[in-house]
């Protein structure tokens, strides 16, 4: 038992790295396809 111990600690955390890793990139894809400050207006654009 005492072999296998490192490889499931190994592999819990590897198994966290990859499921933070893909919220992380879904969530930046999300922000990047929102144009950036898209409905924002100069004030001096409307002189």
């Amino acid at each position: 038992m005492s072999n296998n111990t490192i490889y499931m600690v190994l592999g819990g955390v590897f198994m966290l790295y990859i499921i933070v890793t893909l919220t992380t990139r879904s969530k930046s894809k999300a922000r990047k396809s929102r144009k950036f400050m898209g409905d924002f207006d100069r004030k001096d654009k409307k002189k």
